[in-house]
């Protein structure tokens, strides 16, 4: 009977733990406080005080005895401070030359001061945003569409430098700054610098085209200028070692040197196609020249054989 007591006994008292605990979460006797995350106290409309530090804490030991009013004459304010992101998408602003420009905005921003978060601004995150954008158009309006597009980086900087002071008013410190995106707004002026760049492309890739077909021109001449010159040297020297091999046969064997010149004059007889008269001793000059001039490749052989027999 007893251990079955004692079982329902510990039963009842588990059931009543988490009653127990939602009773002194209630009254304000502890409370847990998470990452990145303040707890702020206020009391008759007045602020106590605020606790940042995660972990478990008991306001009773912090803010004294009346920390138990709280839960019925104050109020626990719980704030994240947890860095947070915002895009502003379509700023529209106006560059120099009067041309509507789209922007977009990317910042970050996080909660330094809870109770100036929560009390000096009814609407600090609607206010960072519009001080932002305002800080944006007014930057980047009457600027030049180059600087523009280019200086994307420095431009954010201004515009954090100038929001900054305004943000930690509000219990905000304002992160990174950056100008995400640049467009144009209206679609035909779209249209018409993208007809530009193409035809500049077009343009820059002929002048390319153009650049190389000449630099080959130039190099397919001076290659030849070389080789021709090169040639022309070679030509040159083939005379001048022929004659010192001749002159050098003629030193060695005066008779080779005569059938080598008398061999050289037939081979230019016979390739001349030129047309030879042999004429017999006694005979007609005149007439033998009109009979015989039909007479080419037979004559030049009957020449070179009759040259032949004499000698």
């Amino acid at each position: 009977m007893f251990p079955t007591l004692v079982a329902i006994g510990f039963f009842v008292g588990l059931s009543f733990i988490p009653i127990l605990l939602r009773l002194a979460t209630g009254f304000g006797l502890y409370v847990v406080v998470k990452e990145c995350e303040s707890h702020v106290y206020t009391l008759f409309g007045k602020v106590m005080g605020t606790i940042d530090e995660p972990g478990l804490h008991f306001p009773i030991s912090i803010f004294g005895t009346g920390a138990l009013l709280v839960p019925f004459f104050g109020k626990r304010h719980v704030v994240s401070t947890a860095l947070r992101q915002h895009y502003l998408r379509g700023q529209m602003v106006n560059s120099e030359e009067g041309t509507p420009m789209g922007v977009g905005l990317w910042y970050e921003m996080e909660v330094n001061d809870p109770v100036a978060y929560l009390f000096i601004n009814t609407n600090p995150e609607g206010s960072l945003q519009a001080n932002v954008a305002s800080s944006a158009i007014s930057t980047l309006s009457n600027l030049e569409m180059d600087k523009m597009l280019e200086d994307r980086h420095s431009l954010s900087r201004t515009v954090r430098a100038t929001v900054s002071p305004l943000s930690e008013k509000w219990g905000y410190r304002l992160g990174s700054v950056y100008i995400r995106k640049v467009f144009f707004t209206d679609v035909q002026m779209v249209h018409n610098i993208t007809d530009k760049v193409v035809k500049r492309l077009i343009q820059v890739t002929s002048a390319m085209k153009q650049d190389g077909e000449n630099r080959v021109g130039l190099i397919k001449s001076e290659t030849a200028k070389e080789v021709s010159q090169k040639m022309a040297e070679a030509g040159a020297m083939r005379p001048d070692i022929v004659g010192k091999m001749l002159n050098e046969i003629s030193k060695a064997d005066p008779e080779i040197m005569d059938a080598t010149l008398e061999v050289m004059e037939v081979e230019k007889l016979l390739s001349s196609n030129a047309a030879i008269n042999i004429i017999p001793r006694g005979g007609n000059v005149l007439f033998n020249l009109n009979s015989g001039n039909g007479k080419t490749n037979s004559n030049r052989q009957q020449y070179v054989e009759a040259e032949g027999s004499n000698r």
